[in-house]
């Protein structure tokens, strides 16, 4: 695990085999944004220890989308914490199957071309990244400002998957990306401001059309969901999400 405490102002950014997870703080509890990989579960307890907080400050998990390496603890998160789990409706119906997503070119053609990425694919295997526990039940929501800790406004963002949401926090000058943009591409290990590759997006096109909504927060600070924070600006990080495209 990777602990980077405040990537924004009380949002402290945890990374698992090369996939981002963020807990966002109030007064009041804890959110946790994106649920990482299955083994992510223990970095969940040891990162509360870590910024003073416990199991029981968790208020809420909010997924930017269903994707396998996103929901990773959420279902036990919901039981054994005994909290609510938010996702957009049109990604509700993936929280059940995690496993099985739309894409636009087979897995395959990565793992045969693109060998620079295999230690990250090595790690979702090791992780049992492929393999999170179905979400029994889930709170859907579709725009607006959310009820849990730090109050984001979802940024409707589709395109990685038909249900994406980044999350924007207007008070700490932040946006959480998800997948929408990222700063490292699992499936070419390519860095810098990019989509992620067709075999984990589900609509290319529409993708990019929703950089102009990431664009219109005007977040300074830009957390994703795979690699680095990037603090110049979501502006220029979509005008090279842009020009990179997806592999």
């Amino acid at each position: 695990m990777e602990l980077e405490l405040n990537a924004a102002p009380g949002i402290h950014r945890v990374e698992d085999a090369n996939t981002n997870w963020y807990l966002v703080e109030e007064d009041g509890g804890v959110c946790v944004v994106d649920a990482g990989v299955p083994s992510s579960w223990d970095s969940l307890h040891e990162a509360l220890d870590r910024i003073g907080r416990g199991p029981e400050d968790v208020a809420a998990v909010v997924l930017t989308h269903a994707h396998f390496d996103h929901v990773g603890f959420a279902e036990k998160a919901r039981t054994e914490l005994n909290v609510p789990v938010y996702v957009h409706e049109n990604d509700a119906p993936m929280t059940r199957h995690p496993w099985r997503y739309d894409f636009e070119r087979p897995r395959s053609f990565y793992l045969a071309t693109q060998v620079q990425a295999l230690p990250i694919v090595a790690g979702f295997l090791r992780t049992r990244a492929f393999w999170p526990s179905p979400i029994k039940q889930v709170e859907r929501y579709t725009d607006g400002t959310l009820p849990v800790p730090g109050a984001p406004r979802v940024v409707f963002s589709p395109g990685h998957t038909l249900g994406h949401c980044a999350l924007h926090f207007p008070d700490r000058d932040a946006l959480i990306a998800g997948d929408a943009i990222v700063m490292l591409d699992p499936y070419t290990a390519r860095r810098g401001p990019r989509l992620v590759a067709r075999a984990a997006t589900a609509d290319v096109e529409r993708n990019l059309r929703s950089l102009d909504a990431l664009a219109q927060t005007g977040a300074k600070t830009v957390l994703t969901g795979h690699g680095e924070t990037w603090t110049g600006g979501i502006e220029g990080a979509v005008a090279q999400a842009r020009s990179n495209g997806s592999a």
